[in-house]
């Protein structure tokens, strides 16, 4: 017999996740569409947000049986109590009576205002992945949770058996027997002393005899009384949780705006440093984030301007590779910080200009730097500083990394081969 179970727990009021899921399923396409268009709109740091998306009315309307043209029909209308023959309708309100939407004027008789939903965060990210084509362990990669450990932070009075601490409890247990029978015991040793006097000169039923013996009898069974352990004394190792020792980063974004960097070439590389700065901010607790454009001239910019602004020229790249440089020397110790550094160019630069590029990274560069990939975004023959950075990953295999890009769906074929686990170098 086949057994067939069916979740219809709600998440919260009036919404089910499974409705959910199949809804996003029935309409990827056009919430990928909103999503690919919501992705243009924002910046590096809002990639993990949610986002409210709207798609066509048209599109989610559900399919219905109609009679087709032809044939013979027979219809009855119903009569009405409101009008008769010759009577004059009023026009329905409308967008000319301001009780309509508040579009622009259309030729069209109707139309449907778009279905505004909000995705969460996930569903942002897989939407976003899954445009990348994304494997799904790739995704439980860029998903992991901050690597934590429990180091010893001294004692507790509570926990369990396994953990507590014999030396320390044993230690507790005899100070506070000696804390608590010390008055006792220094008065027991006095009335002994007293009775050993008694008896050189008194017999053993004197009154005074017996009433030391007495009163040292007593004191004895309260010392006695005295427990050896007490759940008071009990000590527990205690350990907590403290995140790794490096928990901060920067990246060096460098993006190439001359001329030859169209406006397609820009939209690659922004996707590549989302993808790249997605990575980072999931190992790291505090990421920073260096935007710097460049042409015959590199200047640090925000994001905004990193991306948006239409300032061209000619080519000097070694301009960005010195000002990253002057940065962290200012600004980014590397005994404090975590530097990673990607570059996006065409890699069409002067000829005189590339092998002053090689000797800047090896040279300033490399040796405070975590990683640093260098993305050539075209689809033609490798260009002079291609050949130029091949010498350097030839150098420094495991901290130096260039590979090409055509267009986007090469976007994380490249990002998975860049930042793939390697094994460390050996000096």
């Amino acid at each position: 017999m086949t057994v067939r179970i069916v979740d219809r727990r709600f998440d919260s009021k009036n919404k089910s996740s499974v409705n959910r899921s199949r809804f996003i399923r029935r309409f990827k396409g056009q919430i990928r569409k909103a999503v690919a268009e919501a992705i243009g709109k924002r910046g590096i740091r809002d990639i993990e947000r949610g986002e409210k998306i709207g798609i066509p009315g048209g599109d989610i309307a559900e399919p219905q049986f109609t009679h087709g043209p032809g044939g013979v029909r027979r219809s009855v209308n119903p009569g009405n109590d409101r009008f008769s023959t010759g009577d004059r309708i009023d026009r329905p309100p409308g967008a000319a009576g301001g009780q309509g939407g508040s579009g622009q004027a259309s030729p069209e008789g109707e139309s449907l205002d778009d279905f505004v939903f909000t995705l969460t965060r996930d569903e942002f990210l897989d939407i976003f992945f899954d445009e990348l084509a994304l494997p799904n362990l790739v995704k439980r990669q860029l998903a992991r949770i901050d690597e934590y450990k429990r180091v010893r932070a001294g004692y507790t009075q509570s926990g369990v058996p396994t953990n507590i601490n014999l030396g320390r409890t044993m230690r507790g247990a005899a100070g506070r027997r000696i804390a608590v029978g010390g008055p006792h015991a220094a008065q027991l040793r006095a009335l002994e002393a007293e009775l050993r006097e008694l008896r050189e000169t008194r017999p053993e039923d004197d009154p005074e005899v017996v009433r030391l013996r007495r009163e040292i009898a007593r004191l004895r069974a309260r010392l006695e009384a005295i427990p050896f352990i007490d759940t008071f004394d009990l000590r527990y190792n205690n350990r907590i949780r403290v995140p790794q020792p490096t928990t901060q980063a920067v990246m060096f974004c460098l993006l190439d705006v001359s001329g030859s960097m169209d406006e397609a070439r820009k939209s690659i590389a922004k996707r590549f440093f989302m993808l790249l700065y997605l990575f980072l901010n999931r190992n790291y607790e505090h990421i920073e984030v260096v935007f710097i454009r460049h042409h015959t001239v590199a200047s640090e910019v925000d994001e905004e301007d990193f991306f948006t602004s239409r300032e061209s020229g000619g080519t000097v790249v070694s301009s960005a590779l010195e000002l990253m440089r002057r940065i962290v020397a200012e600004r980014f110790p590397s005994s404090l910080w975590n530097i990673y550094g990607a570059q996006a160019s065409d890699g069409d630069n002067w000829n005189d200009d590339s092998p002053r590029c090689r000797e800047l990274i090896e040279s300033s560069i490399l040796p405070c730097c975590q990683y640093f990939a260098y993305i050539e975004i075209t689809e033609g023959e490798p260009q002079n500083l291609w050949r130029e950075y091949e010498k350097l990953q030839a150098a420094h295999p495991g901290r130096f990394a260039m590979q090409r890009i055509g267009t986007p769906a090469d976007i994380y074929p490249v990002f998975r081969d860049l930042f793939r686990q390697r094994l460390p170098e050996v000096s």
